[in-house]
Parts: C-alpha cells; structure tokens; sequence
C-alpha cells in the first residue's frame, strides 16, 4: 500500500520515523504521574510536537504535545480515525489498559455513518438531562456522607465523600439502580486503574446488559430510557457500548476535576485559602480544566496508512495520543489566564468532542461537590504535605489516589 501523501510539505532530507532517536518514554509508571508537567517540557524540547511513547509495557504510541498538531488530527477524522480494530490484533487482547482503548461500537470508537448515528443518539440523550435536578441531588447525598466522618477530625475525602458522591449524582441521571450501580462501580474503578480485561468487560457488560433491560421494560426521565427511546433504535449490545462510554466520561472524570480543584484551593497561595476573596470555586475549575485536566492524555486516533506529519512520518494503525494536558499548556498559546480557555483541548475538539450538557454538567457538578463540603467543614486543609500525595499511575488520567484532610471535628449535620 503507498504511504498517504503528506500533510504538509517537508523536503526528504529532514523528515524522520517516529521510531528514530532514544527509547520511547513510558506515560504509564508511577515516576510520570508523580511529575508529568516536568515530563511534557522535556519531551517538547527534545522532540517537537510528536513525542514516541509507550502507552504500556511494549506498545508503543505516539503522543502529541503541541496545541496546533493536535487540533489538526483531531479535525480530520479522514486521514485519522478513532477506530482501533486492525491496531487491537496486534497487540495482546489481555493487556489491563484494553478496556479503555478496545474496539467499541459506541460514539468514542468509531467513524463515518456509525458515528454519527451513535453521537446523534447521546447528544439528544444527554440534552434531555435536566440541570437543575443536580443541586438537590447533591444536597440530598452529601449530607450523610459528611455525617460519616465529620466527627472523627480527619477523612479521606476522595474514598469517603467525592467519589461515592458523584456515582451516586451520575446513577440517579443516568437511571441506574444502586444494585446495578454497585456492579457499575466495581468495573469502572478497574478499568481505569488496569485490571484484566475480561473482568471488567464481564462485570461491566452484564449489569449494563441488566440496566438495558430493566429500562426497556420500566422506562423513566433518564438517560438511559431516552437513548433506548431515540430513533436511531440501538440494539442490546449498541446500548451498553453507549453506557460503557457515558460511565466512563460521567465519573471518572468529574471526579479527577473534584479532587485537583479542591487540592488547588487548599494549598496554593495565591487563593489565600478558601475564604479568600480573590478566587471562587469557578475559577479554580477553569484552571484545573486548563493546566491539569482529568483526563491528560486520550483522544485516540489510529491513521489509515503512513502519514507524514510535522517532518515525521507516523505508521499506520499506530495510536496516536491527544496529550490534553501538554497540549493546554502549550508555550504557543497557553498566556497564563484560565477564565477564558475556551479554546482548551480538556473536551477535544472536531467530530469527536465532550458535547456540551455533558461538559456543563461536569462543571456544574464539580463545582456543588465542592463548596458543598467547604461549607459544611470550612477549616478543612491537607493532612500531608501536597509532595506526599500519591498519584495514580497510568496512561490516561491525570488522578489522585487519596485525599486525606483534618479539620476540626463536628457534630452531625441535620438531614
């Protein structure tokens, strides 16, 4: 097959392979979640906008660490696709990471017609999706778990407040049951943190399977009921591959904006702490979404034949990797100011990008969660050394592993 012609003109003489130079650099190991902005300057200075990677032990990638290179991929959707099956028979089927990468007929996975019957489908899903059900939800859940630990001074509130606070906001707006959602919660948690690839796709397709099914026979004002309801007709199988990629955008991330806001208002000096009256909660969101985006790295295309791009030439099928993170804080354009940063990769951009219910209720969550628990523990502060906290490594997620905080200890809140 001839290589694509090139995207861009470069005389012969200084074009490369992204195989050339060093060994790739891992982006799945603790030492780059513990300091990846110090990682993406040392790449950009030695290579330019395309970075050769391992997305896991021996598969290799291609990582994009300038803003312009990556708003070009991600808009030409013809040259590089989203779809990975030729790229998935080549590497082992039981990699940990596969769940988050495998083919998929769902929106994220695929290209052309499909897509767009799919996308069509979650789009209008998610604009039924009523907002302003989401403050009492989080008012009605907050409470007791706060009430869990407000007593003892101290509490991880990663573990014990964000995170079973936002499954829960995320299962009521989707529809989900508790049962169900506990089932949802086990694989979701595994898939991002690399367990085998048939537990997660077991637990996970089945109580998906289940909540399909459930919804099919018992319909509501949920999301899940209006995709079933919208006339694309997704099959069984087409609706939990939807439900898989809503899981995935609808908690994971939310979360990961949660916990790095709060860490930015806790214990940077120039918010002053929380009282301060130079910053709010908003702000802090739209830095975080700028400079450390829940999801670093992702965007995933795989080109369709050889491409020469930026004088390098990329193979074909080989992942090439949105670095969200280095593309926002690209020198380029990144001029220090957050409040206007529409113009951030932390959605994507092109065919592919967050539509906009799902990006407003992230920040709309993120931001109740948030001053939900400053207000009922307003003394609350890190318990360790912000350099103490360990970051989960992998890929994809720029993610806390805990949040331990001490405050002064509190009688229980009235429900």
């Amino acid at each position: 097959m001839e290589p694509e012609q090139p995207l861009q003109g470069a005389a012969a003489s200084s074009t490369s392979t992204i195989e050339d130079g060093p060994t790739r650099i891992p982006i799945y190991t603790p030492e780059f979640a513990a300091d990846p902005h110090s990682a993406y300057r040392r790449m950009r200075a030695e290579y330019g906008a395309l970075v050769p990677v391992e997305m896991w032990p021996g598969v290799p990638a291609t990582l994009v660490v300038d803003y312009n290179t990556a708003v070009r991929i991600l808009g030409d959707p013809e040259h590089f696709p989203a779809d990975p099956s030729i790229w998935q028979k080549t590497v082992p089927p039981g990699i940990p990471i596969m769940p988050m990468v495998e083919a998929r007929p769902n929106a994220i996975r695929t290209s052309g017609p499909a897509h767009t019957r799919y996308r069509e489908s979650i789009v209008a899903a998610l604009a039924g999706m009523d907002l302003y059900t989401v403050q009492p939800i989080v008012e009605r859940s907050a409470a007791p778990l706060i009430n869990n630990f407000c007593q003892d001074g101290r509490a991880d509130v990663l573990l014990q407040y964000v995170s079973p606070l936002v499954f829960t906001v995320f299962c009521q707006v989707l529809g989900c049951p508790p049962d169900i959602g506990e089932r949802v919660a086990e694989a979701s948690a595994a898939m991002f943190d690399g367990v085998d690839t048939d537990t997660v796709n077991a637990i996970m397709g089945g109580a998906l399977l289940d909540l399909t099914a459930l919804k099919r026979e018992y319909p509501g004002d949920d999301i899940t009921t209006r995709l079933i309801q919208h006339p694309a007709k997704l099959t069984d199988e087409e609706m939990v591959h939807q439900l898989v990629l809503l899981f995935a955008a609808g908690v994971e991330p939310p979360l990961n904006l949660i916990t790095n806001t709060l860490l930015l208002i806790l214990t940077d000096t120039r918010f002053g702490g929380y009282d301060s009256p130079h910053i709010t909660t908003t702000t802090a969101l739209q830095e975080r979404l700028t400079t450390d985006p829940p999801m670093a790295n992702y965007c995933i295309t795989y080109p369709r034949h050889p491409i020469l791009l930026e004088g390098v030439w990329l193979p074909a099928h080989q992942p090439i990797i949105i670095s969200m993170t280095a593309c926002n804080t690209d020198p380029k354009m990144n001029n220090g100011q957050s409040l206007d940063n529409s113009w951030v990769l932390t959605y994507s951009t092109g065919p592919h990008a967050c539509p906009a219910p799902a990006r407003e209720y992230g920040i709309m969550l993120a931001r109740l969660v948030i001053d939900y628990l400053l207000d009922m523990l307003p003394e609350i502060r890190l318990a360790v050394p912000p350099h103490a906290l360990e970051w989960r490594p992998g890929p994809f997620h720029r993610a806390l592993a805990s949040f331990p905080v001490v405050f002064p200890p509190s009688p229980p809140f009235e429900l």
